[in-house]
């Protein structure tokens, strides 16, 4: 018959297909488990109360239209939906794909199980594949695995959280419509069930059988498998286990598929009471807590609870007297084996011979070993016992007195078994891959011996006294040819006829009296020792080695194994080079992917590499979380040589006294500060013994190890120091800025010269980290600060910034602001407010408007510069950007709000339009118009200089924080800046000729050049933030006029001041002429070019137009509102560096020129 797995066996095949998707999917869902978004568990009241509307559970589909209305009824809610559809539709995809996968599993082993019966495949029928070995293997695995998955299921992804998640699917999705979208089955299977996997929650009424029957399957089918399990070693386990107390543990992989099957036939549980009995005394006669797959553990006494047949079978297990005697002979065990292990690992102990001579101990104290290990971890673990069940926690009470339970001895022996476990497979790779070279050699030497001797006899050689002997002489050449004559391939045979050889050595010895001539007997000896020695290598079977991987599976403390970690955490800490046993018991840990990865490899499935990555990924993050105790424990060593070096060490001056010598030589802290040293460079030394190393399929280099480790714990200490470091009160006077800013230079300046110094012990580029890290950090913190301006949303697992290894930190929010960095940005906000302080441009300056004392100036951005560096002051420029876009948006909307649904102000609008028109003309009786259409057109005017001055001030910050990068650039890297400028110039040039002549060449729509300079010049503050177009706009009707007439409104409030220029008049009513200016010309510039020549025109005339008035009323002097009109002339042609033509087309340059001289 045709071998079931075979290429060709169609029924093999199609159920090896079923069986590896299965353990795909509960990798999947294991993955998807850790990235459900924490919206969906609608824990606090902030996401109840934002949420509460838009995501829905089952509920949803009693009514879906009436849920839909009250969404559409409410505009703000919609917007809501929307954007909560943009940023999680991607994730909620993935997890309906996982849960529709769930689905198709069980459809399709249904398809299979109905295809069986129907006689799809010839010859195949439901009892000849249970008959046949794999066959019986395959089908009980794949009823095994959709249980586990639902139990995944329900474990890892709360029944709540599922619903929501489907109804959210269903909403947001375009594939519901679609005609073969199961969406109504995978609702039925997976809607929530009622159990919680909160410790002590209750366990809903019969859970999980009803569960797992919401889906029929064939009868018949789960009967028959249990009835394999329950008779047959489907395994062949036991060949593995000789010895009969090993038995539960060589069954346990089995025991753990009947455990969950017997759910789908919950009968047999109930009353089945002969069979129960029997699979307890097969399987469970001496262990009841279970790993079902990949560590997750099941304690029988508590899951078996409501199940009467079930209960009562376990009793005799769950027995005092039983549990005292296991739990007693599990203590002696482990004590004798642990002895055993101890001295076998004791160096030298381990050659060759004496690992060839004693296989059957050596695997005998491997088995002890490894099932003491097994039964005290399970039965010892705090995840298997309920702590509310009265009865479970007297029974772990008693395992914990009478096994004499001490974790850091049990974690000992887990240590010594893998490293001998490891030791003792190297051993024997090696003598498998020299076996038949080692054999071979040792066939020739006994060979050659023989001839030797033959040669002896002949009389021929001059060996002392030997008389000639010709039979000897021809016995000894047979001998030479039968050892010759050995052959490799056959070993049985060659087995035996050895042994003959060195019975016919011994006996030749003896009859003809060689004893007598000692050279005669040393060739003997050898020939001897050569034979045995080929008899021993011919015994290295690959067999052991298959035993050994069987019997030191540790799949099922892939979970349990996290109990242990700060006991491996503190041997660390004491004795860096236990990292080197460590290592040994990460790659035994390892061996627990062959359990999923077994049929995925049969089935040649495209999902190895994705399910191998996932659970390498998972070890590997285990392994650095457990070494992460290193470089923890070194930057506690750095925080103290830090205080050392910045407190008690006083810098040597280039010449003293030398009677001051030995006050400089400070011996006490200086050899504090070497030890110190000394630690660290030890700790280093601990992680890079552990070799290069292949966990799964991802190698582990402990360099890259130790540096990650550094970098993390740098990121977690950096970032907290910046959190902390930057927390404001607003109503502190004076503002805490700077000093705040200064501590925290101090704090970061410590941990650079630290991170500097240490660098050469650790072999590090320390600067390198220290960039990259630093930036990182902020880079994150500005990015989730502007999550807020952003629709959609940069979440975590999508940032560039953020990293699985060296994660960065998430801190609760003080205030408005997510982070350090929008804290720090409003602060800075807050104390250059437009209408408490005022800007004078020539000094850089702020001033307060009542007391004209100075507030802050351009040293803060040096400080910032100082503190958080370039990153910091480019991140702080992003944020101000996103901020200004908002500013304007909301400038929009509120123009289109108190202008355009105006009536009243329309039509002041239209008569001004009409009294002001043709633009060149000077208007008649000036004053009274102008007058009369401010008064009409005063209540907007607050609103709408309040969004001004917001963006101007905003903008004066853009360009201090610009001219700070400039000024740090051309300083610490003129080449760069130098660079850019140059390269800058020569693309505005290329690009100002295509315009001129579009023949010549420019950058290609997917040409991503002018997009990374501008991130280069941003960042050396080669740009103009005033140039710079922040939204799109619409046509909007009578712009220029509104913002000419509020110019001309906000003028009186300002006077004209020799050294300062234009000031406040009364500080009640403040107003500041920078911000002012600068936010008018951002906001003029978001238009078309033609709206800022009507409203230059528009000045231009008022200007001409009041000097006429003013001359034709014989005035002497030029009126105020007219020198305010002229100075924002020039400083608009300052500001946006335009010739002064600009201004001369509106103004004669008679008048320019005589207002300076009035002044």
């Amino acid at each position: 018959m045709l071998d079931f797995l075979a290429e060709n066996n169609l029924c093999g095949q199609a159920v090896l297909r079923i069986v590896s998707c299965g353990n795909a999917i509960i990798a999947e869902l294991l993955r998807l488990s850790e990235f459900i978004p924490a919206v969906f568990r609608l824990k606090d009241r902030a996401d109840q109360q934002k949420y509460g509307d838009i995501i829905f559970d089952f509920s949803y589909f009693k009514g879906p239209e009436l849920w839909e209305s009250k969404l559409e009824a409410k505009p703000e809610l919609q917007d809501l939906d929307e954007e909560f559809r943009e940023n999680n539709i991607e994730i909620v995809t993935r997890f309906y794909l996982a849960f529709q996968s769930v689905h198709k599993y069980i459809v399709d082993l249904n398809r299979y199980l109905d295809d069986l019966n129907e006689g799809v495949y010839i010859q195949q029928t439901l009892e000849t594949v249970l008959l046949n070995e794999d066959g019986k293997q395959l089908l009980c695995e794949a009823l095994y695995l959709y249980g586990v998955m639902l139990l995944v299921i329900d474990q890892k992804i709360e029944g709540e959280v599922r619903e929501r998640m489907l109804v959210s699917y269903y909403r947001y999705s375009a594939a519901r419509s679609s005609a073969d979208s199961n969406m109504d089955d995978i609702c039925k299977l997976l809607r929530s069930t009622g159990y919680s996997s909160q410790p002590g929650a209750k366990r809903p009424p019969n859970y999980p059988e009803s569960y797992f029957q919401r889906v029929p399957i064939n009868e018949a089918f789960i009967s028959m498998v249990i009835g394999r399990l329950r008779s047959d070693d489907i395994y062949n386990q036991v060949s593995a286990y000789p010895l009969p107390e090993h038995r539960s543990t060589a069954l346990a992989n089995q025991a753990a598929m009947l455990y969950v099957i017997l759910y789908f036939d919950p009968s047999i549980l109930h009353t089945h009471q002969a069979k129960m009995r029997e699979i307890v005394d097969k399987y469970f006669p001496d262990n009841w807590v279970i790993s079902i797959y990949m560590g997750i553990t099941v304690n029988l006494g508590d899951a078996w609870e409501p199940y009467k047949a079930a209960k009562t079978a376990l009793n005799n297990t769950l027995d005092l007297s039983n549990v005292k005697e296991q739990a007693s002979r599990y203590a002696t065990v482990s004590e004798r084996v642990h002895a055993q292990v101890q001295q076998f690992l004791k160096e030298g102990y381990l050659r060759e011979e004496m690992v060839l001579d004693n296989i059957p101990r050596l695997l005998n104290c491997l088995r002890d070993c490894n099932v003491a290990i097994r039964w005290l971890m399970l039965h010892t673990a705090d995840s298997a016992c309920d702590p509310n069940n009265k009865r479970l926690r007297q029974i772990k009470d008693q395992i914990l007195t009478d096994s004499k339970y001490n974790p850091k001895i049990l974690f000992q022996l887990l240590l010594d078994t893998a490293q001998f476990e490891f030791i003792l497979k190297e051993m024997f790779k090696q003598m498998l891959s020299e076996k038949q070279a080692k054999w071979e050699h040792y066939k020739k030497e006994g060979s050659e011996r023989m001839t030797e001797l033959a040669d002896v006899f002949s009389g021929v050689k001059p060996l002392t006294r030997v008389e000639k002997n010709e039979n000897l002489q021809a016995w000894f050449r047979e001998i030479s040819k039968q050892i010759l004559s050995l052959n490799y391939d056959d070993s049985t045979a060659a087995g035996r006829k050895t042994v003959q050889l060195i019975q016919a050595l011994e006996e030749v010895q003896e009859f003809h009296q060689l004893e007598s001539n000692l050279q005669v007997c040393q060739f003997l000896a050898d020939t001897r020792k050569f034979l045995h020695q080929m008899i021993r290598t011919i015994n290295i079977k690959e067999e052991v080695l298959i035993t050994m991987q069987i019997v030191g599976d540790l799949s099922f403390a892939w979970q349990l194994i996290d109990s242990f970690t700060s006991i491996m955490q503190e041997s660390i800490r004491v004795n860096p080079s236990m990292v080197t046993k460590l290592r040994a018991t990460f790659l035994k840990l390892a061996s627990a992917l062959d359990l999923p990865l077994l049929r995925i490899n049969q089935a040649n499935s495209p999902d190895l590499l994705s399910v191998s990555q996932y659970y390498s990924g998972e070890l590997v993050s285990y392994v650095r979380k457990v070494l992460q105790i290193i470089p923890e424990s070194m930057f506690t060593s750095l925080l103290k040589i830090i205080k050392l070096q910045t407190h008690d060490i006083i810098e040597v001056p280039t010449r003293l006294d030398k009677d001051k010598l030995r006050d400089y030589a400070q011996l006490v802290p200086r050899y504090e500060v070497a030890k110190l040293t000394h630690a660290i460079s030890i700790f280093t030394e601990g992680i890079l013994m552990m070799k290069t190393t292949l966990v799964g399929i991802i190698k582990v280099d402990p360099k890259q190890l130790l540096e990650d480790g550094i970098r993390k714990e740098l990121v977690k200490r950096v970032a907290f120091a910046l959190h902390r470091g930057l927390i404001f009160n607003p109503r502190a006077k004076p503002s805490e800025l700077m000093p705040k800013l200064k501590e925290l230079g101090a704090t970061m300046d410590g941990f650079h010269r630290s991170f500097e110094y240490i660098q050469d012990y650790v072999n590090i580029y320390g600067l390198k980290i220290w960039q990259e890290e630093v930036s990182r950090i902020i880079n994150y913190n500005v990015e989730q600060e502007c999550n807020n301006f952003l629709r959609t949303k940069i979440q975590d697992w999508q940032s560039m910034y953020q990293s699985t290894h060296i994660p960065i930190p998430k801190f609760p929010p003080v205030d408005e602001s997510v982070t350090f960095i929008g804290r720090l940005c409003r602060e800075i906000l807050r104390i250059t407010d437009p209408k408490m302080t005022c800007h004078i441009d020539q000094l850089n300056t702020w001033y307060d408007m009542k007391t004209h004392q100075e507030v802050t100036s351009s040293r803060l951005f040096s400080e910032i510069q100082t503190t958080l560096g370039t990153f910091g002051l480019n991140g702080l420029d992003r944020l101000l950007c996103f901020m200004i876009v908002k500013e304007l948006q909301n400038f929009l909307s509120m123009f289109q709000k108190i202008i355009l649904r105006d009536r009243t102000v329309q039509d002041t609008l239209k008569t001004l339009m009409n009294a002001v028109s043709p633009l060149k003309s000077i208007v008649a009786n000036s004053n009274k118009i102008y007058l009369s259409a401010i008064a009409k057109t005063q209540k907007i005017w607050t609103a709408y200089l309040e969004a001004i001055m917001k963006v101007g001030q905003m903008q004066i910050l853009r360009q201090q924080i610009a001219n700070e990068l400039n000024y740090s650039c051309r300083f610490d890297s003129k080449h760069l800046a130098a660079a850019l400028e140059n390269l800058n110039k020569a693309l505005l040039a290329d690009i100002e000729a295509h315009y001129q002549d579009p023949s010549l060449p420019y950058p290609k729509e997917d040409n991503t050049l002018l997009y990374e300079i501008t991130a280069y010049l941003e960042a050396a503050g080669i740009h103009n933030p005033l140039n710079k177009i922040y939204i799109t706009t619409k046509r909007l009707p009578y712009f220029p006029i509104v913002n000419f007439l509020f110019l001309i409104a906000q003028l009186p409030k300002l006077q004209y001041n020799k050294n300062l220029g234009m000031v406040c008049r009364k500080p009640a009513d403040p107003v500041d002429w920078p911000p002012l200016v600068l936010g008018l010309l951002t906001l003029l510039k978001q238009f078309h070019s033609r709206y800022t020549e009507q409203f230059l025109a528009l000045i231009g005339q008022f200007i001409r137009s009041t000097v006429e008035q003013c001359t034709s009323q014989k005035i002497p002097e030029m009126p105020a509102d007219v020198v305010g009109a002229l100075l924002f002339l020039e400083d608009y042609v300052r500001y946006t560096k335009l010739p002064r033509r600009v201004a001369e087309a509106h103004v004669p340059n008679f008048i320019f020129d005589e207002f300076r001289t009035v002044l």
